[in-house]
């Protein structure tokens, strides 16, 4: 399977990242470790995660992704060396002061994720949120604590505007600090205007990673959510329903159509073209079953033509 670099950390990545936020959600234990078997049989070698997912969901209170990944770890002797393991700080995790970027919180949450994971080093950090009460080099020097003791190896920031992400790399680079080497923003086919243009030319002239989250938009490019008749009883309901727009439905035409011509899946398109988009490392897709892995891997391999990504491009524009 072809990778490509993850920007400057040092390190390269198949072009489809696992989602970890359905672990301990909508997948248990059991259809966790199934899935993520499959994920790396298939040849994929990155794994996404959070210290807080999925306090969400009812009964969870955060850390539940991180530990059955902990556990799989350890029940699978040397696939921590096969797996590139992402995780993240800053969402709510519901004590007092456990939020944010301070570094403070940084510099305790890490013992935590490392804990919960069973491992000794995290390959990336992320900041999951900006923190507007945070400073950047108190951020930063945190992760410049944790990048000399040896508990993470690169660092990145998720859901960062240009402004953001361009503030940030002036004060590394004023104060000597390290650098976002890798950005995480909301990006697919419906919802390009985060990241398109100005976000998009900073990662390629910085020479940024990109992994997009929310790729198939909460299923909703998978096609099998066309009306909110389709979305009753669903877990992913409140997510999904704001896609459900005359657009949406356009782009969905067009999606099957190029879909159909390729003898492929909506959803294999759709990763597909994130694959094939200047400046997009790879994205993150999320699965609770084998045969979702399955079609990660139909979409690594998949090829659009330039016509087709045209089309794309126009639908979801």
């Amino acid at each position: 399977m072809n990778k490509k670099p993850l920007g400057t950390t040092g390190f390269d990545i198949a072009p489809i990242v696992f989602g970890g936020n359905v672990l301990g959600w909508t997948a248990d234990e059991a259809e966790s470790f199934r899935v993520l078997d499959a994920f790396i049989d298939h040849g994929f070698d990155a794994i996404d995660t959070a210290d807080s997912y999925s306090r969400w969901a009812e009964g969870n209170k955060g850390g539940e992704s991180e530990t059955i990944l902990g556990k799989w770890f350890k029940s699978r002797p040397g696939m921590r060396d096969k797996v590139k393991l992402f995780t993240k700080v800053g969402s709510d995790m519901g004590g007092p002061g456990e939020k944010g970027l301070s570094s403070k919180w940084i510099l305790k949450e890490v013992d935590n994720s490392l804990a919960r994971l069973g491992i000794d080093e995290i390959d990336l950090y992320f900041s999951h949120w900006p923190d507007p009460e945070a400073d950047h080099a108190d951020t930063l020097g945190a992760y410049d604590r944790l990048l000399k003791a040896g508990k993470i190896r690169s660092i990145g920031a998720s859901n960062y505007d240009v402004k953001l992400l361009s503030t940030a790399l002036e004060v590394s680079k004023a104060n000597g600090l390290p650098s976002y080497q890798v950005l995480e923003p909301e990006y697919n086919l419906y919802k390009r205007e985060g990241f398109d243009s100005a976000l998009q030319d900073l990662c390629i002239k910085e020479n940024i990673g990109v992994i997009a989250y929310f790729s198939l938009a909460a299923g909703f490019l998978t096609g099998k959510y066309r009306s909110r008749a389709d979305l009753e009883g669903r877990k992913r309901s409140g997510m999904v329903e704001k896609y459900l727009t005359e657009g949406g439905m356009r782009l969905l035409d067009i999606l099957d159509d190029v879909a159909s011509q390729h003898q492929a899946s909506m959803a294999e398109v759709s990763l597909a073209w994130l694959i094939q988009t200047r400046g997009v490392t790879a994205p993150i897709a999320s699965a609770t079953s084998v045969s979702q892995v399955e079609s990660f891997a139909k979409a690594a391999s998949l090829r659009l033509s330039e016509e087709d990504i045209a089309r794309l491009d126009k639908a979801g524009a």
